[in-house]
């Protein structure tokens, strides 16, 4: 599990961002954790400053330079 103020990336999306909270989703098998992530880069769109959702899964660590 990544802690609040972690970096991480999302390997979906090429963001960058800071963990500042957690979620969940719901599917069919039932419930997924999520990370919600302050996005400090934005591969696509250039914005910071948004927040992104997404599943756990989604995120890997991200060492920031």
């Amino acid at each position: 599990m990544f802690n609040v103020g972690e970096y991480v990336l999302n390997q979906n999306t090429g963001n960058i961002g800071k963990v500042i909270g957690y979620g969940h989703q719901i599917l069919k098998e039932g419930y997924t954790t999520t990370l919600k992530v302050l996005v400090d880069q934005a591969l696509t769109s250039g914005r910071r400053g948004i927040v992104e959702e997404d599943v756990y899964s989604s995120w890997t660590s991200w060492v920031k330079s």
